[in-house]
């Protein structure tokens, strides 16, 4: 059977799936709640500068804000947002609110397929019975569910969907092969057959669970090498030299997957009376890192015999990583946060980050690069291309002699830095 297919939410994730689906399933339509966001896709503008103008414009997609625009579609994709509120609790309300949508003009013989990061179990148990409801159709007789995690990278140009293996399920042999067939026709790196629904949600949240638990250990490490007075990129420069050490590197972890889908797997593993040790050991390292670069900050003013209060410090980047707009869980913030508690002045800019959105979430103004002069200190915390193609002496200028430079990515190098300066790098 030919599909009409329609994709629920236009955002990094939804936005190639549904353009991806239009290039080979005609009548494709994108939907999104955000009727702003859906004017200015149709214009050729997509505000998560993922998607060029000339994609957008020549695309057959039919991007619309309408639920009736929904009607006649036999195979749904829900591609939302699942983040976790202010205690690290899954807030699965983005998820529930799109099926009630999809439930309100769900046909017979209907697929509804979930890309979002979930535990497992939240598919079938959750996402189904509030279709059922709102539909009055029978889940697993009545319209079958099917669940195909996301594996997309933002900024990554090229690990894109096409790609990348998709790995697809469904409740029953003939919703699977149905599902593969449909993404199969976009992916030209092919689909792996998941045996269950529950297997290919477990196999999403510990993708990022694995990278998490990663990342933890180097910025364990970095702590340690830091007191023994050695720094971290050397040593893992060394190590890096056998074939099977795995090259991960110490950061700040934010962003919309790896530091919040461990969560959605301690959540349900706590539900079932199992408490996670090494993943929630990772989730305080992570989430405590951006408190560590300030409270280190602060020891260097000390050293450096610059009063801390009043001190004027400037931070370069706020977006969850390099060369990407988005400012969802952040860790930056938290630098920033520490460092004004210790009566610090601290400024912060971003050549990406959106104004309006940087001060509806985290009450923060951005400052210009020409505000960022005569610093007391320097956080070098995003490695834009924007910064790096100034290059070290450029970004070292705007700190005063005596002052101090710390590159949160070790991607300065010191010695093009100069000793007028005190580098330090995570």
């Amino acid at each position: 059977m030919t599909e009409k297919i329609a994709v629920i939410g236009l955002g990094y994730v939804g936005l190639p799936v549904a353009l991806a689906f239009a290039r080979k399933f005609p009548g494709t339509v994108g939907f999104d709640i955000d009727a702003t966001k859906v004017s200015e896709l149709r214009r050729g503008y997509d505000r998560n500068h993922e998607v060029p103008e000339e994609v957008l414009t020549s695309t057959s997609l039919a991007m619309t804000s309408s639920t009736s625009d929904l009607a006649g579609v036999t195979f749904f994709v829900v591609a939302v947002p699942t983040p976790v509120d202010e205690h690290n609790v899954p807030d699965l309300t983005p998820v529930v609110r799109a099926s009630e949508t999809v439930g309100k003009v769900l046909a017979k013989d209907a697929v509804v397929v979930y890309e979002s990061t979930v535990y497992p179990g939240v598919t079938e148990e959750i996402c189904g019975p509030v279709l059922a409801k709102v539909s009055g159709l029978t889940q697993g007789v009545d319209f079958k569910l099917g669940y195909s995690p996301e594996r997309i990278n933002p900024g990554d140009k090229e690990h894109t969907l096409e790609r990348i293996t998709k790995v697809v399920s469904g409740e029953d042999a003939g919703t699977l092969e149905r599902v593969a067939s449909a993404y199969g026709a976009v992916v030209d790196a092919g689909v792996h057959r998941a045996p269950s629904i529950k297997v290919a949600e477990a196999a999403k949240v510990i993708e990022n669970t694995q990278r998490d638990i990663n990342i933890a250990l180097m910025n364990e490490l970095a702590i340690i090498f830091d007191r023994m007075g050695i720094r971290t990129s050397d040593v893992l420069a060394a190590a890096g030299t056998k074939w099977n050490f795995l090259k991960f590197r110490p950061g700040l972890v934010g962003g919309h997957c790896i530091g919040v889908d461990p969560y959605y797997l301690t959540t349900k593993a706590q539900q079932l009376g199992y408490q996670p040790e090494v993943i929630l050991a990772g989730r305080r390292i992570n989430d405590n890192m951006g408190r560590y670069v300030a409270g280190r900050l602060v020891k260097l003013l000390v050293n450096a015999d610059i009063p801390v209060r009043g001190a004027r410090v400037g931070v370069l980047g706020l977006t969850f990583k390099e060369d990407v707009n988005d400012i969802r869980n952040s860790k930056v913030p938290d630098i920033l946060r520490e460092l004004r508690e210790f009566g610090i002045q601290a400024l912060i800019h971003d050549p990406l980050a959106n104004a309006k959105e940087t001060a509806h979430e985290y009450g923060l103004s951005l400052a210009s690069l020409d505000e960022l002069q005569s610093l007391d200190a320097l956080v070098f915390a995003v490695a834009h291309d924007a910064y790096l193609s100034m290059g070290e002496p450029a970004i070292a200028a705007r700190v005063r002699d005596g002052g101090v430079l710390v590159d949160v990515k070790s991607a300065l190098r010191p010695e093009a830095i100069g000793d007028r300066i005190r580098y330090w790098s995570l």
